[in-house]
Formats: C-alpha cells, sequence, structure tokens
C-alpha cells in the first residue's frame, strides 16, 4: 500500500500567520493535519471509492493552500513561538495571623489565571489546568489544556484561557476550541477582551488588539517592556509596562495619556472611573480614567504581585511576594496584613463581597471581604479555613484533535458556511431565523472555502456578530 505526504507552511514576517498544513494519502484514505507551527495540530481523514478520487481530492487542497501563499517546508526547521514563564518567588508571610479565608481549592500547580462570574470562579494553572467551581468551593468542571495558563478572561457570558502556546480557547462550553492565535513573534504576558475585541500585552511592552473574528486591527508599542497589565473599556485600552501606564484610544487612533508610575507594573485592576496598577516598587496606584492622573498610593511591604478592589474602591486588596494580602480604605489607610495560606496571590478578583486569589502554590482561595469581616480581621478574629476537593469520577473536558465529521445536521443543528468576501474567509448562519449578513466567531485554522459546519447554538453578542455555543462539525 503505497503513501505520500506533502507537508506545507504558511509563516509570515510581521506578526502574520505560522501555522502548517500537511496531507497524506494512503490507498484510498485522506489525512489532513494543520495547526500552529510546532504543535500537533489537529486531523481530518477521508475515505474515497478509489486511489485516483483520492489523489485528485488531495491535490485539490494542496493547491488551494498553495494558492494562499503556503509552500513546502522541512517539518521541524521552523520552531514553536517564544513561550516566557512569568519567574516568581515566594517567601513565607510574616502577617501575625492568616487572612478571613472562607475555603481553598488546591490545583497542584502554580496558577495566574482566575475569573469569578455570577455563577462560578475559575481557575488556571501552569499545567493547563483549568477548574471551574460554584462559589461554595463546590468544583463543578475540569478541563485540560495543552500548555501552562497565562490569565483567564470573559466577555459577557463567555470565557476565554489565554495558554502559553499562544491559543485562546473558548471554555464556553463542554469542549473547548480555539477562538483566537496570537502571531508567533508576540510573547503573550496579559490579556483582556471586550465585546469581542481581544487585547494583548507582550513582553516586549507591545499591545496587539484581534477582532472577534481573529483578525488583526492594530497594535502600539509603549515605552516600556514586560507589559503585565492591559485591562480595556468602551472608551481605552490601558497598558501597564516597566515605565508606567499608558492609555490608548479604542480604536487605536492615538494616545490618550501616559503615567509614570512608582515602579515596574506587575498587575492591573480597573473600576469605572480609575485604573490601579501594583508595581514591584511595592506599591498599588490609583489613576483616573480620564487623564492619567494620580489619586492615591496604596503602600505594601515587599512586591506586589496582584490587586483587586471593592465596587468603587471602597476598599482595596494587594498580594504580596510574601505570601501577604492587604486590605486598605479609599484614602490609602492600611486596614490590616494577613497571610494568604496559600502561597504568594499572583492574580486576584473581588466579586459580591468575597475576594478570590490564585497563588504561587496552585490554590484558588476565597476570602471573606464583607465590611464585617474586614472589621472582624482587623480586629483579630477570622474563621476557619475548609479545604475543599474536587470529586474522583469528575470528566475532563479537553480540546478535540480532530473535527468530527457528520453526513446531515440533527434537528437541532445550526448550519454555518464558510464563503470567501474580499480575500478574507467569512463563515455566515445558513439555518433560518439568524441575520445572514452578521460573521460568525469561528476557528480560523479550520474554516475551508465553501465548507459547512453544524454547531449547537449561536448567541448573538453586542457588536453584531454570532458567537458558537457547544461542539463544531463538519457536514459531509
Amino acid at each position: 500500500m503505497s503513501e505520500t505526504t506533502t507537508y506545507l507552511e504558511l509563516s509570515q514576517e510581521g506578526g502574520g500567520a505560522h501555522k502548517f498544513y500537511e496531507v497524506t494519502v494512503r490507498d484510498t484514505v485522506v489525512s489532513v493535519r494543520y495547526g500552529r507551527i510546532g504543535a500537533a495540530g489537529q486531523r481530518q481523514t477521508s475515505t474515497f471509492p478509489t486511489r485516483e478520487k483520492a489523489q485528485a481530492a488531495a491535490a485539490k487542497k494542496i493547491g488551494e493552500k498553495v494558492r494562499k501563499g503556503y509552500a513546502p517546508a522541512v517539518q521541524g526547521q521552523r520552531t514553536a513561538r517564544p513561550v516566557t514563564r512569568r519567574q516568581v518567588s515566594s517567601a513565607p508571610s510574616t502577617a501575625r495571623a492568616v487572612a478571613p479565608v472562607l475555603w481553598r481549592f488546591r490545583t497542584g500547580a502554580a496558577a495566574f489565571g482566575i475569573h469569578i462570574d455570577e455563577d462560578r470562579a475559575w481557575v488556571g494553572n501552569q499545567n493547563g489546568d483549568v477548574h471551574a467551581l460554584g462559589h461554595d468551593g463546590e468544583v463543578l468542571a475540569h478541563y485540560r489544556l495543552p500548555d501552562g495558563v497565562k490569565c483567564l478572561v470573559a466577555d459577557d457570558f463567555w470565557i476565554y484561557a489565554g495558554c502559553d502556546d499562544g491559543t485562546v480557547y473558548d471554555l464556553s462550553s463542554k469542549l473547548p476550541f480555539a477562538a483566537y492565535g496570537i502571531a508567533p513573534d508576540v510573547d503573550i504576558f496579559w490579556l483582556d477582551i471586550h465585546e469581542g475585541i481581544l487585547n494583548v500585552a507582550d513582553r516586549s511592552g507591545g499591545l496587539t488588539v484581534i477582532d472577534h473574528e481573529d483578525e488583526y486591527q492594530w497594535s502600539r508599542r509603549s515605552t516600556g517592556e514586560h507589559a503585565w497589565m492591559v485591562r480595556r473599556d468602551e472608551r481605552a485600552v490601558y497598558h501597564g509596562h516597566r515605565r508606567g501606564v499608558t492609555a490608548y484610544m479604542a480604536d487605536g487612533s492615538g494616545e490618550l495619556w501616559h503615567t509614570p508610575t512608582q515602579g515596574a507594573v506587575l498587575f492591573g485592576w480597573q473600576e469605572d472611573d480609575s485604573v490601579y496598577a501594583g508595581t514591584d516598587r511595592r506599591v498599588v496606584q490609583r489613576l483616573a480614567k480620564d487623564s492619567g492622573a494620580l489619586e492615591a498610593t496604596y503602600a505594601c511591604d515587599t512586591v506586589v504581585y496582584s490587586c483587586a478592589t471593592a465596587p468603587g474602591g471602597r476598599y482595596v486588596f494587594a498580594g504580596d511576594s510574601a505570601s501577604s494580602v492587604y486590605c486598605f480604605a479609599a484614602d490609602g489607610t492600611r486596614l490590616w496584613k494577613l497571610g494568604t495560606g496559600g502561597g504568594s496571590a499572583l492574580s486576584m478578583q473581588y466579586l459580591d463581597e468575597k475576594l478570590y486569589m490564585v497563588t504561587t502554590d496552585g490554590s484558588l482561595v476565597c476570602v471573606d471581604a464583607s465590611e464585617a469581616a474586614v472589621a472582624a480581621a482587623r480586629a483579630g478574629t477570622v474563621p476557619v479555613a475548609r479545604d475543599v476537593k474536587s470529586a474522583a469520577a469528575l470528566p475532563t473536558y479537553t480540546p478535540s484533535a480532530t473535527v468530527r465529521t457528520v453526513a446531515s445536521a440533527a434537528a437541532s443543528g445550526i448550519v454555518v458556511e464558510c464563503v470567501q468576501e474580499g480575500g478574507r474567509l467569512r463563515v455566515h448562519v445558513v439555518s433560518e431565523g439568524y441575520e445572514p449578513s452578521w460573521n460568525v466567531q469561528f476557528p480560523r485554522h479550520i474554516r475551508q472555502p465553501g465548507a459547512r459546519y453544524v454547531v449547537d447554538d449561536l448567541s448573538a453578542a453586542a457588536g453584531g456578530f454570532y458567537r458558537v455555543r457547544g461542539e463544531i462539525r463538519q457536514l459531509v
């Protein structure tokens, strides 16, 4: 049985594509493997009635890719994207007691990723594990991603995990899928998302903005490197780096302001009218969103890894490199410094009178941050923390290595189609009851001209596009 393999790559300069496409013909079977260079990629397999038809189908696929700029290459000569794993140290806390921790969940590896919404608390660690828990600590779901989780971000009801491999995965359904792919020359440090627009801060101090169709919009280079902060609202993008915080207009047309901070920015938080920057010079600084003016400084005892606030900045919280968490009044008065009970807080988020932290020892920690608990902790009274465990039978969801093919759409399935528009491959809804002119947020690496796919659900998003919910299957 003869076998032939054609391997192609498309690697563009200046932050463009960095992907491969491999076609193997074995008798009547055609296997296609594709993805980002340096990754295992995804695979599709089709069987044809004769060897001649299989070869013709393979030739057609190869021709389509060559016309798009792919060229023959030797696998392994181009390397995968650069990855910087944040190097942090964590010393034991010198605080007299532990903060008012309600419960903690240990994930098994240092964790940067956190997102807290009305229903769930999410944590992602350096092993690529993402867990979703109820606010009472019950473990509800486990996802296993191919690489370490840099951060977790949410946009309305959608939750995304940005990983070290440059892929941003949509975790809104049981089967994660790659929603965005970051250019290979962008060494991701932090992400934020707003109405489908992804904002990427990187090692070199760059800011890259990508739309909901995974297409480049604009980029800027700030004056400082190592940008560990990016926050966005409808007015601006706030970019924190070694030399302070720079605010850019939301459309990328210009810089609004730049404010030097006391030390390099390592974390950022935003409220309606202010942004907060935690720095390596032991402070959190509050800046006015409209002007960048320094409004308040909150002094800690060591390097600040993370920060968050109660609504309106009524309380300001900070986590340092010595496994302590601080609580300040809005004016900068320190109310207390207490131990986290689980390593240094690398990231944190506040919601509904609770402070959630993820730490260097891989814990997700839930702290009572109500007014009564803050006062009690100041007086030396804290609850006994509860350690929660994951159920042994909890299923693990992983991104599919292949796109399953189906012969027809189920009654409840929604059909979408890839169409060529102005040199770009768009996805529109074919099924009735949807706006046919709206684009669908759809993984770029599986789009093929003329191909139709079936999805379980589509939801309209702000900005006039649809988001996919559920498994993606290709119609054949």
